[in-house]
């Protein structure tokens, strides 16, 4: 598509072999491959990547260029929000771009894959081999079901609460937003339990939940810790917490970023699971959604350009985070914007 529109395309070595898709294909489809990260930052007017650049990558890119990807730069260092200040980058932040009525159309796939996910990590790590209770997710006949607690009705929310669901546990969902509850309610399976979010209904799923599920998302802002450090502590000892907030900070307050080499730790007698970027290692899976959410964006861009897609489409705008040496929609560092969703 790109191509078809006139422009150069370089695509760096490897990019695509965890998602199925070897160099010769970008070749066949007239791109360029290189086999430098180099050539590849340093070439770009236009940089599609998926995950927020390290602070090397951005010391390649050329001054006024554009980057995409899920940035989540109000978790990010200042170092970084200043080199992309001082390069005059403009930054649009796949998770904060908006469609009509709030809808989040590339955000939302990955968080389906993340929500649905979000049932075989618990599954696993409820075993005792692996520090667990050692409780079987959907129960059986004469044993009381697995109690899963949801923080957050959104996609993420709502996805997993149907996984969990699906699977025999007993599901309920917390959130701020009554909209939101409400529509969960009328669209869920019957059974799953919607509560109002106060410190007290918190405190007592907390103590009751053998699965926690953080899912609170804020664009351009970092999360509440809704979740205490005292409340964590109060829960069952072994029992699961799955921060999937953690890409912009994290919702609990025992959270830290870990990765697939070591996901899991114990803080205050809990497993924890704080993995960014959870759908990482379903590659081909990610990728395709990605590709659904981001191609009519895209598509725009190649037709008309950056500056030109920004005025007229809408929503783009509103995934800018940095533009011409200026901070808009990151609440953390003075841009405008940061609605909850």
């Amino acid at each position: 598509m790109l191509i078809s529109h006139g422009h150069a395309v370089y695509v760096e070595s490897g990019a695509g072999t965890g998602a199925g898709f070897p160099d010769v294909d970008y070749e066949k489809a007239g791109a360029r491959v290189v086999y430098s990260p180099e050539e590849v930052f340093g070439r770009a007017d236009l940089l599609l990547k998926f995950a927020r650049p390290l602070k090397d990558e951005l010391e390649m890119m050329k001054p006024e260029a554009t980057l995409t990807g899920f940035l989540h730069l109000a978790a990010t260092r200042q170092d970084k929000i200043e080199a992309l200040l001082e390069k005059k980058i403009t930054s649009i932040a796949y998770e904060q771009v908006e469609a009509p009525a709030g809808y989040r159309p590339i955000l939302a796939p990955l968080s389906e894959i993340g929500g649905r996910m979000a049932v075989s990590i618990a599954s696993r790590l409820l075993q005792n081999d692996q520090g667990g209770r050692g409780v079987l997710l959907g129960g059986i006949v004469g044993v009381p079901r697995t109690q899963v607690v949801i923080l957050g009705a959104g996609v993420v929310g709502g996805t997993a609460a149907r996984s969990f669901a699906e699977v025999g546990a007993a599901v309920t969902v917390i959130d701020i937003d009554l909209r939101r509850l409400q529509d969960l309610h009328m669209r869920l399976p019957a059974g799953i339990e919607t509560v109002f979010s106060t410190p007290h209904n918190l405190t007592k799923a907390c103590a009751k939940a053998d699965i926690l599920v953080g899912a609170i998302l804020v664009p351009g802002e970092r999360p509440p810790i809704v979740v205490t450090r005292k409340m964590v502590a109060c829960m069952q000892p072994r029992s699961i917490i799955i921060d999937m907030s953690i890409d912009q900070g994290g919702c609990i307050e025992t959270s830290r970023p870990t990765t697939y080499a070591a996901p899991a730790y114990v803080e205050e007698g809990v497993i924890h699971f704080c993995v960014p970027n959870i759908a990482g290692v379903l590659g081909r899976t990610g990728s395709l959604g990605l590709y659904n959410g981001t191609y009519p964006y895209l598509q725009t861009i190649a037709r008309i350009g950056v500056d030109e897609a920004i005025r007229t489409v809408p929503g783009l705008e509103l995934g800018i985070v940095t533009r011409d040496g200026k901070v808009q929609h990151l609440s953390r560092f003075g841009g405008v914007g940061g609605r909850a969703r």
